[in-house]
């Protein structure tokens, strides 16, 4: 079987872990090799909702291993928050869940210089979710970060964090060690049956053919090195992320799947040039319960922008790509895709670095002819409305890549192939 990366290709949100669900019937392991809890993946299964912030959301399927990797951040208190409120849903965890000792730890000090950080930017604030993802990984990078294995070793942990309150010119008097210890002591006292050495576990999987899925976590224009900086997350979204956080050379993926919504959403701040204020943003936003899974802060939308997901696709080297919350755009008279920048007197294919630049670019539009139809019931594209198919192949073309699945509601179900 093969080895497939589903990748976000927008600004997150884009129903990532409805397409890895919809993948993963007879997927062996579902691996997280980035982000950290401010991630929030939603699926419906019989009407039943799930959000998932750090397990991979392949747990729902009882014969999947879920890895995760060494990429990514942990908040030990969340993520035993997390498998208690999936377990108590029946989830089963028992030799299914593996994390990868390397991973970096969050503590309850990176959420406080999280929201310190936020409000110190002259600039404008970043938007970020405020759980100390983006501290946890800039001490990763210093090398003052604290990893998961940390914890099996509690004298050599005391000497870490002392070091690290020191770092960032905080003290930790013996009360406050206390307490921090206690609760990472009970933390890994739940955790570590989950920890281990994930790196040869996937090396071993795949020279087996087993099926693999990478589970990317926000989206590409969210990258911190290729993203609308510094209006960005704290680790790479992009595929290549997958060698550096799981372990797993991208050379050795069979399939690279971009997901893109039909339109635009984003959360946060920055320069997002198709976004749209009217009644037909609030229409969208309510049709799609377009609010953040981990924040429920209400996300900003636009019409999908064709500059944008070519270039996400070309720095993922997609093989294809899906396309959510289709039916959202039911009873809208006139669609608009844009398909270039104008900027002065130019007009640009792809966008420019400086968020500065970005703001000022005025899309070039396409507009389509919508459709009336509901279409939650479709199970191909023969079904869609004529309309709807043109849409779709619109975007096909722009990005010159092949649509190969869809989704059409919330559901597990209301997903076909292409």
């Amino acid at each position: 079987m093969p080895a497939i990366a589903v990748l976000g290709c927008m600004w997150g949100d884009e129903a990532k872990a409805k397409i890895v669900d919809y993948l993963g019937t007879d997927t062996e392991f579902v691996v997280r090799f980035q982000g950290g809890s401010n991630a929030g993946h939603t699926i419906v299964v019989e009407g039943k909702k799930y959000v998932f912030h750090a397990v991979p959301s392949g747990i729902l399927y009882p014969g999947t291993k879920c890895v995760i990797g060494a990429g990514v951040v942990i908040d030990p208190i969340s993520l035993v928050s997390e498998i208690q409120e999936l377990e108590n849903s029946g989830i089963d965890f028992n030799q299914r869940l593996f994390i990868d000792e390397r991973a970096g730890v969050v503590l309850p000090l990176h959420r406080e210089l999280d929201t310190i950080s936020e409000g110190m930017l002259k600039s404008g604030k970043i938007g970020t979710t405020g759980r100390g993802i983006g501290p946890a990984y800039a001490d990763m990078t210093a090398r003052a970060g604290i990893r998961i294995i940390d914890l099996a070793h509690p004298s050599y942990l005391k000497r870490r964090l002392r070091e690290l309150y020191q770092y960032h010119g905080r003290s930790l008097d013996n009360a406050g060690m206390k307490e921090v210890s206690q609760t990472l002591a009970m933390c890994w006292e739940r955790l570590k049956g989950y920890v281990a050495p994930t790196f040869g576990m996937l090396q071993e999987a795949h020279k087996r053919d087993a099926g693999i899925l990478f589970e990317g976590a926000q989206g590409t224009m969210l990258d911190r090195s290729w993203g609308t900086y510094p209006y960005v997350t704290s680790s790479n979204t992009l595929v290549d992320a997958i060698g550096t956080g799981a372990g797993f050379s991208a050379r050795k993926l069979d399939e690279v799947l971009g997901v893109y919504k039909a339109y635009c959403t984003r959360v946060g701040e920055g320069p997002f040039p198709t976004e749209i204020h009217d009644e037909l943003a609030q229409k969208i936003r309510i049709q799609g319960n377009e609010f953040g899974a981990t924040t429920g802060r209400p996300r900003r939308i636009g019409h999908f922008d064709a500059v944008l997901a070519s270039y996400t696709a070309t720095l993922n080297c997609l093989d294809g790509i899906a396309v959510t919350l289709l039916d959202v755009l039911s009873g809208i008279e006139e669609l608009k895709i844009c398909v270039g920048y104008k900027l002065g007197k130019r007009v640009l294919s792809e966008p420019p670095a400086h968020p500065l630049d970005l703001q000022k670019v005025q899309p070039v539009y396409t507009v389509l002819s919508g459709w009336e139809e509901d279409i939650t019931q479709a199970r191909s594209m023969a079904a869609l409305p004529a309309n709807a198919r043109i849409y779709l192949e619109a975007i096909q073309d722009l990005l010159e890549l092949p649509v190969k699945i869809v989704s059409v509601g919330k559901q597990r179900h209301q997903t076909f192939n292409a």
